[in-house]
């Protein structure tokens, strides 16, 4: 069983440190973050406007459940970058089952 426990007696470290990461590691994570959060508010901004612009419109249970699943399906696709088989992972469900309901749905996996 290996530890990184060690006693400091001065004030200083004598635990080894990490080296940074490079820049470019950096800046691709970055942008990771920056496009996850552009599409949050997309989403966001999206879901404001249609509510807004149908305010009389009533929807049942059933089209409720398909609409916030077709939602879930297609952010588990952008976040798997339209892998099917991670996205299904992602999801909790089988393969079979995600291709199912994006055949259903008309999802556009192409997009992701």
């Amino acid at each position: 069983m290996s530890s990184s426990f060690h006693w400091e007696t001065n004030g200083n470290s004598a635990a080894p440190q990490e080296a940074p990461p490079k820049r470019s590691e950096l800046a691709r994570h970055n942008l990771d973050n920056l496009r996850e959060a552009a599409l949050t508010v997309l989403k966001e901004l999206e879901t404001l406007t249609n509510s807004q612009s149908e305010p009389d419109r009533k929807l049942g249970l059933q089209e409720e459940v398909q609409r916030y699943e077709m939602e879930l399906i297609c952010n588990a696709l952008q976040k798997t970058r339209g892998n099917q088989r991670q996205a299904a992972k992602l999801l909790g469900v089988k393969v079979t089952t995600l291709n199912c309901k994006i055949k259903r749905y008309g999802i556009d996996v192409t997009s992701s």
